[in-house]
């Protein structure tokens, strides 16, 4: 392509060049007042291959809009004495692609323009308070993925492609993006950590020490991730991982602008049962721990942020009510342009598996009919503590944990449902590295 916009100017007359350099004799020509033309001529005159008239034909556009530029460039580098053709090319062609790179990304960011219209029709401020998309971040199997398929589902938030599939512990999908999620687990992993293990020992500062020196590798799974999230031309979008609860302050150093949280928690031993029956390894003492570490640093790392706040209780209660309030408030609170749609009852009646408010109404039964001990309650009455069923031995060490953590665990469940949980000065239980 540059041959053909430079080929009528280094036809042109010119200084002849120094007698140790060898050069080549051109045929002058005329340059034409349109540039199409001299392209058109040119190309004919050169036979030019298959391939190269291709790409003269697609950029015929393109060529146009430049070649008056690069010529007058060019007659002015001409003027000077001792300019070679080869030199001439050379200067030519580095000046060709730094306006056509100048050109495309310019044809980019119209093409972001058009894609932030489509999606934000309602011009809805994305200017420096407003956020391009949210996080929906949870503790496993705390209801984040049924949260996040009803918001992307039904309303149309953008979590891209390249998921996680659907297993037999979530049929309808997890929603999560499967670069990201590998990240995270990089993370985690250089930091002898994983998911289930030492996580209330990540550090998020060594995390991007540790991508800055190449100790955590990044480029496959957490460039792709990154550039999602950084697209304008993917918002609204929707992130969902429950181990941004723990990596959250790392992401927000390498995005571009600023997200909305979207914070929603279970019960404490409906998380811990649920577990210990899909992982086998795990003990009811292993699941409560990890419940306080996640809604714990779920909140520590997202203060500051502009938070929409929900549980699982609340969306299993109304689900048409408290999905729309929380899309809602993303839009009018945080600034996240609103999504293509609204949340529709046949959506919420296909995704909603009845036996979630099953499982929840059987546990509150089987307290109540088994007479279960009241061992505390908080909030005025309104959040009652009830003994547990346990298979751990009386007076063992693993039993005097296991009560503790459940102690512990069931006292910030109550402070979330009072929103005490939420303040600043919240004061969390100092467990155990």
């Amino acid at each position: 392509m540059v041959l053909l916009i430079m080929w009528p100017l280094l036809t042109a007359h010119s200084p002849p060049p120094p007698s140790t350099i060898t050069t080549t004799t051109i045929t002058t020509t005329t340059i034409p007042d349109d540039p199409s033309q001299t392209k058109q001529s040119a190309s004919h005159r050169l036979r030019l291959p298959p391939v190269l008239k291709e790409v003269v034909q697609h950029d015929k556009e393109v060529m146009s809009e430049m070649a008056g530029v690069v010529r007058e460039r060019l007659n002015k580098l001409r003027q000077g004495r001792g300019v070679t053709d080869a030199a001439l090319l050379d200067q030519a062609r580095a000046e060709f692609e730094e306006l056509h790179a100048k050109k495309l990304q310019e044809d980019k960011d119209a093409a972001a323009a058009v894609a932030v219209q489509r999606v934000n029709p309602k011009g809805v401020s994305t200017g420096k308070d407003s956020r391009r998309g949210f996080i929906v971040l949870g503790m496993h199997r705390s209801g984040t993925s049924m949260l996040s398929g009803l918001l992307v589902t039904s309303c149309g938030y953008n979590v891209g492609d390249h998921l996680i599939e659907s297993a037999a512990d979530n049929e309808k999908g997890f929603f999560e993006r499967v670069d990201i999620v590998l990240q995270n687990d990089e993370f985690l992993r250089r930091q002898n950590a994983y998911w289930a293990a030492n996580v209330i020992n990540y550090d998020w500062e060594q995390a991007l020490r540790d991508k800055e020196d190449g100790v955590a590798e990044f480029e496959e799974n957490g460039r792709p991730g990154l550039e999602f999230l950084n697209n304008p031309a993917n918002i609204p979008w929707l992130q969902k991982d429950p181990r941004m609860c723990i990596t959250l302050k790392t992401w927000l150093q390498l995005m571009n602008s600023e997200p909305a949280i979207v914070f929603t928690y279970r019960h404490p031993m409906e998380v811990a049962m649920s577990l210990k029956k899909r992982e086998q390894s795990f003990t009811l003492e292993h699941g409560l721990r990890l419940w306080i570490i996640y809604n714990m640093r779920a909140i520590q790392n997202s203060n500051g942020l502009c938070i929409v706040y929900s549980s699982n209780d609340k969306i299993l209660a109304d689900p048409m009510i408290e999905v729309q309030r929380i899309s809602d408030e993303l839009t009018t609170r945080c600034h996240v342009p609103p999504p293509p749609y609204k949340l529709q009852k046949e959506d919420v009646d296909k995704f909603i598996d009845p036996n979630l408010q099953h499982n929840k109404n059987r546990r509150a039964q089987e307290e109540k009919e088994e007479n279960r001990e009241v061992i505390a309650t908080y909030n005025d009455g309104k959040c009652i503590v009830h003994s547990y069923k346990t298979e751990t031995e009386e007076g063992s060490d693993e039993r005097k944990r296991e009560t503790e953590l459940y102690g512990w665990a069931m006292k910030i469940f109550c402070d979330l449902e009072s929103g005490k949980a939420y303040e600043d000065n919240y004061k969390w239980p100092d467990l155990p590295k």
